[in-house]
């Protein structure tokens, strides 16, 4: 009896689950809602100093002094470093005693002058009261003529020695080397007594920049290039600070990327072999074009060569009606798109919206919905879950 009692107790039970079996619901749904939306491209950015200057030597010789620690902050003429002088103070006095020469040469010279043109003057009144030869009185204006041009080879000779001695000074104050601008040493590349060689290129004895504005170059995808404009809002974060936020503008947009510096067309004449394989090669690898912007630097927070994450806004909207993107779906010729809404009976209809922004994770409505509505955003699962004996319905009296 006590079994036939239990079975029916089961059975009961197993009937009444079955009675109170609940159906998911066919489709995820989201509200139509207000809110705001922005559509941007996101790039990788670099801080540089608004200048940056490579500050070298001119001459040859052995740094006998240097004035300078890393980050010092120095005023523009600040006497930075001193190179061994000896040879240019050598080729100084050489070119003034050279100048010295040519100048007496002329003194001589001009002494030559007056007396040809006393003679002159004698010959042409000897020549006038008929007492003298013709040859003797050009044989004298010959002097003179003479004499006169050698005074202008002398003068030329005279300005070659002064740029001479002007070309030696220069050398000679390159000895000294100075800060070109106001600036913060960011390094220091060549050491007190170290030789440094000129003759090439000229080596580089610290590098200085002017740290006030920092300039942000900014790493834009050619997929994304097309987007963005010259005085664009932007804003960025930095990797040690990522919580805030800061504005600026862009500013400018490098016409080529920096690849364009190894292209071999533009560097050498290299053979049709190896531009193809350049030519290759740059199709492989990925093309940024440089987005530049300037931002103050107050208490030196940004520092050289930081990065940043930039946002370019291509647009923003505040309080605009706004649905999740994975609502829309395909986009029709005259640029609508279609979207299911619920109604609130739960039936779906299809409608055709119009879309403003979009950055793929939310979709700004121009039209077609209003707020509040819901859309279909997903299919959820079709399965019908039975309620379990701990979660469905309560058993009957008695059990």
């Amino acid at each position: 009896m006590a079994a036939l009692t239990l079975r029916a107790c089961t059975g009961a039970l197993l009937l009444r689950g079955g009675l109170f079996a609940q159906e998911s619901p066919s489709a995820i749904t989201a509200m139509v809602t207000r809110g705001d939306v922005e559509e941007a491209v996101l790039a990788s950015g670099t801080f540089k100093p608004s200048k940056l200057v490579a500050v070298g030597a001119q001459v040859s010789g052995r740094i006998t002094a240097l004035n300078v620690k890393l980050g010092d902050e120095i005023k523009k003429d600040t006497l930075i470093a001193e190179i061994d002088s000896t040879t240019q103070n050598n080729d100084l006095r050489t070119a003034q005693a050279s100048l010295a020469n040519v100048k007496a040469q002329r003194e001589g010279s001009e002494a030559d002058l007056a007396n040809a043109q006393v003679t002159l003057t004698r010959q042409q009144t000897v020549f006038s009261n008929q007492a003298g030869s013709k040859a003797d009185l050009d044989s004298a204006e010959a002097s003179v003529e003479k004499i006169t041009a050698q005074i202008a080879a002398i003068d030329a000779q005279i300005m070659a020695a002064e740029v001479a001695v002007e070309t030696a000074q220069a050398n000679l104050s390159y000895t000294r080397i100075t800060a070109p601008m106001d600036g913060t040493v960011l390094a220091i590349v060549n050491q007190q007594g170290q030789t440094v060689n000129a003759a090439q290129s000229a080596p580089t004895i610290v590098i200085l920049g002017e740290l006030d504005t920092m300039i942000v170059r900014t790493e834009i995808s050619e997929a994304d290039i097309v987007k963005v404009k010259v005085s664009q809002p932007v804003y960025f974060t930095i990797l040690g600070d990522p919580s805030t936020r800061y504005d600026a503008v862009l500013q400018s947009i490098e016409p080529a990327p920096e690849s364009i510096t190894s292209d071999s067309s533009v560097t050498s004449s290299g053979t049709t072999s190896s531009s193809s394989s350049t030519t290759s090669s740059s199709s492989s690898s990925a093309i940024y074009y440089n987005g530049i912007f300037a931002v103050p630097n107050q208490n030196n927070r940004f520092r050289t060569y930081m990065s940043a994450e930039v946002h370019i806004v291509l647009g923003a909207a505040k309080h605009a009606l706004i649905i999740p993107s994975s609502a829309l779906g395909a986009k029709d010729t005259d640029g609508s798109y279609s979207v299911q809404v619920v109604d609130p009976d739960g039936k779906q209809a299809s409608r055709n919206i119009t879309i403003g922004l979009n950055n793929n994770v939310t979709a700004e409505v121009q039209s077609g919905l209003s707020e509040g509505e819901r859309v279909v955003i997903g299919e959820a699962s079709t399965t019908t879950t039975k309620s379990s004996m701990g979660g469905g319905p309560p058993p009957p009296m008695g059990f």
